[in-house]
């Protein structure tokens, strides 16, 4: 429907217009936001994705627009054309960037009209997270998720411009591929030229960016997608976008240094905040040590105390007997929590019970300095005294400990010291502490497979001092590896890569790799290495969780435009889905009965 027939071309977007606009006239585009009839005037916020503008049909300057303006719903697609007028000072609207004006329209073009929407299209609102992805267009209209998308774009456009000012290439990597192992589940791709055979989808570009070092690019990146067939979290998809860097001629420092100039360029330029570099390190044993985490959120203390030497000889059988086991006991000092209930204290057993422990042990100093403890009766005067000593408790301080394992000790106490964080509002959401976790081990013990595996992958280089113990002590040996990590969550992480044949081939003598069968997953990468490979590193962030922090988005889903659930499907065009019979004959592929 057409009012007098006449086209409207677009002169403003919907949040451009201000007082500077009076007078003028103006052509706008957008959504209906809400409608208000107050009888012979109709009030219409008008939406685009930058912003609101009220407009105004009037029967007295125009009977024909404000017929057709009665017809207008939510969501209704319009344009409009009229003369921007100054709303009298007690009607400006503070809350919006157009709230000293408002159009006052004389022609109006119904361009599409809308049924009703499935929810608001308002921030606040409280709505099933499947609904909102099965009618994602209609959500990705609500002002705060377009606002995620911008900055995701400008995050994105930020990072290319750093890197092409420092003289990186930008290059494409294949993403039909052969499958690699040293990862996790591949996305596999049939192949219907070479029945029988797949192609795997990318877990990340880490073989293609080495073979590009091989070929003399010397720097560079790609915002790659990657996909890994894995159980998914808050801040994981089956699909997502890493920034991915490599360099060569470059060690641990260079790598680091760069990377901090673009985080802190970053950060200015979409928060205009300023961080400050270089940035602390931590090597991967002391975060353990200190926080049981080697993704270590250092907006607050409450760090870990080993206190196994006090007590490996205590009467208390579950310390003493602990560490016989080869386990561990440490300790988290609650600052002024001796005031917890019982109720409170019990709550935090339970809850280290949910993460694994098999208890939490507790003593609480009064403020007479009196102890409150059930594992008092067990210790000695003078084992109580050294352990309030070594955990630095006063009077008003709760002090609690784990026993067990070193892996399940670490784990419940760094999850504990979340939880007190929160509970005692130490967690500044303001803040942003960024740390680099360094000197991981190369290797750890695969008991399934019974073998050393690569914590980070098989061409991750050791430390020079470390090789020797590569023959001898495989487990000591430290990785020339990376992560970097703001308030506990890792953004991303890299290493030094092995570069000569030497080392690689000890390498996979240590991770029971056979030359056949390295010539068999990486030969095209080893036979590259023949031809003079130069020293190189680099390092992978996570584009998702970085807009997440600069967003202060909780979820990662809510800054994709079209994610996954956590079952790995779209409700918006329901993938996965069946295929017809004929295209699976033509890739050579029967279907079991997944019933049965």
């Amino acid at each position: 429907m057409i009012y007098k027939g006449e086209n409207i071309t677009r002169t403003h977007m919907c949040g451009e217009l201000n007082a500077h606009d009076a007078d003028k006239e103006a052509s706008l585009m957008g959504w209906v936001q809400r409608r208000r009839d107050l009888g012979g005037v109709i009030f219409i916020d008008l939406r685009d994705r930058s912003g609101i503008t009220q407009i105004v049909f009037d029967r007295k300057i125009d009977e024909e627009a404000f017929k057709l303006a009665d017809k207008l719903r939510n969501e209704f697609v319009i344009a409009v054309r009229g003369k921007v007028k100054k709303r009298p000072l007690e009607n400006v609207n503070q809350k919006l960037s157009t709230g000293e004006i408002e159009l006052l329209v004389n022609k109006l073009i119904i361009l599409n009209k809308s049924n009703t929407p499935p929810f608001s299209i308002e921030d606040d609102i409280n709505v099933d997270e499947s609904i909102r992805l099965k009618y994602r267009y209609i959500d990705l209209r609500r002002t705060h998720m377009q606002k995620n998308l911008i900055i995701r774009s400008k995050a994105t456009k930020a990072i290319r411009d750093f890197l092409y000012d420092r003289g990186f290439l930008e290059i494409e990597t294949p993403m039909l591929t052969r499958s690699t192992p040293e990862g996790a589940r591949d996305y596999l791709v049939p192949s219907r030229l070479n029945p029988g055979e797949f192609y795997a989808l990318p877990q990340s570009p880490q073989l293609f960016k080495q073979l590009l070092m091989v070929a003399g690019m010397e720097k560079y990146f790609q915002i790659a997608r990657c996909f890994r067939d894995e159980d998914l979290r808050a801040d994981r998809q089956p699909e997502f976008t890493q920034v991915d860097i490599e360099m060569s001629f470059v060690d641990v420092d260079e790598v680091i240094s760069l990377n901090e100039e673009m985080i802190a360029y970053l950060f200015n330029n979409i928060l205009d905040i300023n961080v400050a570099i270089p940035f602390p390190r931590i090597t991967y044993k002391k975060a353990l040590e200190k926080y049981g985490t080697d993704k270590p959120d250092l907006r607050y203390g409450l760090e870990l105390v080993n206190i196994s030497d006090l007590v490996s000889k205590s009467d208390f059988k579950v310390f003493s007997s602990t560490i016989k086991k080869g386990g561990l006991i440490k300790g988290i000092n609650a600052k002024g929590c001796a005031s917890f209930s019982r109720r409170e204290i019990d709550s935090l057993v339970e809850l280290s019970k949910n993460f694994g422990a098999k208890g939490l042990a507790w003593i609480s100093i009064e403020p007479d300095s009196s102890i409150k403890s059930p594992i008092q009766k067990f210790l000695t005067e003078e084992e109580l005294y050294n352990i309030i000593g070594r955990m630095g408790g006063k009077p008003g301080d709760l002090l609690l400990f784990v026993a067990d394992t070193a892996k399940i000790t670490n784990f419940v106490l760094n999850q504990l010291r979340s939880e007190l964080a929160n509970k005692l509002n130490l967690v500044d959401d303001n803040k942003y502490n960024f740390v680099w976790v360094v000197e991981f081990p190369l290797l750890e013990f695969d008991e399934d497979q019974n073998r050393y595996v690569a914590i980070h992958h098989p061409f991750t280089s050791p430390m020079e001092e470390d090789i020797p113990l590569m023959d001898t002590e495989p487990l000591k040996v430290r990785a020339k590896a990376y992560d970097l990590v703001l308030n506990g969550v890792e953004l991303g992480g890299g290493s030094i890569r092995i570069y000569y044949e030497e080392l690689q081939k000890k390498m996979f003598n240590v991770l029971g790799i056979s030359e056949e069968e390295a010539k068999e997953k990486f030969g095209f990468l080893l036979e590259a290495f023949k031809y003079g490979t130069p020293p190189h590193g680099g390092l992978a962030y996570g584009l998702d969780r970085i807009v997440m922090f600069l967003t202060g988005s909780e979820n990662i889903r809510d800054v994709i435009a079209f994610p996954k659930t956590q079952h790995a499907a779209c409700l918006l065009t329901k993938a996965p889905s069946k295929v017809d019979p004929k295209q699976l004959e033509e890739l050579f592929i029967d279907i079991r009965d997944t019933k049965k």
